[in-house]
């Protein structure tokens, strides 16, 4: 039988979560699993259960499933749309998506997320960088003066890039524009970047070459980029920082 979200949507899904779980940040232990599916090859394992075990992402996919008619949390358009940004995303209504999701998350974190109030609600979207400027505590670390919480923010959150060349078998030279706090969170200027786009099963994105746009997680080039799908990114992701600075500027 099939496995629900068809080939596609698994295979997406696994492209955006390899880097993070095999850093052992997200996910169960099953980065080879991921690695093989995001690089097209077949598996008899049952990506569905891994997935569920995401428990940032799941939430969010089975939450746009329900609320725009659908039940596969692993359709390509739903993961499209938790990653990325698509119609989809534009078509959710925030509210409720945002109370649902909180409900959900405040039920099962404790008192390590007592961030996750009805606050936040303003600040909700279904999309990953909401997931990386609201949900995770990092945001609200940025005024300690160390590093750390603005890397792992811009490292969470999905850049977007454009290959300016291969530099060998297993790394890339992009231009894409890091994080920048000073009080405020921003996109700095455009800047060159050594990345990674293979792994030892090959590459999630065949035939990379320089001029494509691709999208980033963990230094990693996990898709590439259509002309629509890059401003979807660029649009949700200026959206989610937005909110997030009126937060933090409320602080």
């Amino acid at each position: 039988m099939a496995e629900p979200g068809g080939r596609a949507g698994r295979r997406l899904f696994a492209q955006y979560v390899y880097a993070p779980n095999a850093l052992g940040y997200c996910g169960p232990a099953d980065a080879k699993v991921l690695e093989s599916t995001a690089c097209g090859h077949e598996s008899t394992t049952d990506l569905t259960a891994i997935a569920r075990r995401f428990s940032g992402a799941w939430p969010y996919q089975e939450l746009v499933a329900r609320l725009t008619g659908g039940s596969d949390a692993l359709d390509e358009r739903v993961v499209r749309a938790y990653w990325t940004g698509n119609d989809l995303t534009e078509s959710i209504d925030r509210a409720e998506f945002g109370a649902r999701l909180l409900d959900r998350f405040t039920a099962q974190a404790g008192a390590y997320w007592k961030h996750l109030t009805p606050d936040l609600l303003s600040e909700v979207a279904p999309t990953h960088a909401f997931h990386v400027f609201g949900v995770y505590p990092w945001s609200r670390l940025l005024d300690t003066g160390a590093p750390q919480p603005l890397d792992v923010l811009d490292s969470c959150r999905i850049g977007l890039g454009r290959v300016s060349s291969l530099r060998d078998e297993t790394t890339a030279v992009v231009n894409a524009r890091r994080l920048e706090y000073d009080g405020q969170l921003r996109l700095g200027a455009d800047e060159e970047r050594v990345v990674r786009y293979r792994t030892g099963e090959g590459s999630f994105v065949a035939d990379l070459r320089a001029g494509d746009t691709v999208a980033l997680h963990w230094d990693f080039v996990c898709d590439r980029l259509a002309a629509h799908q890059a401003e979807y990114l660029e649009y949700w992701t200026d959206w989610q920082l937005t909110r997030t600075n009126m937060r933090l500027a409320g602080r």
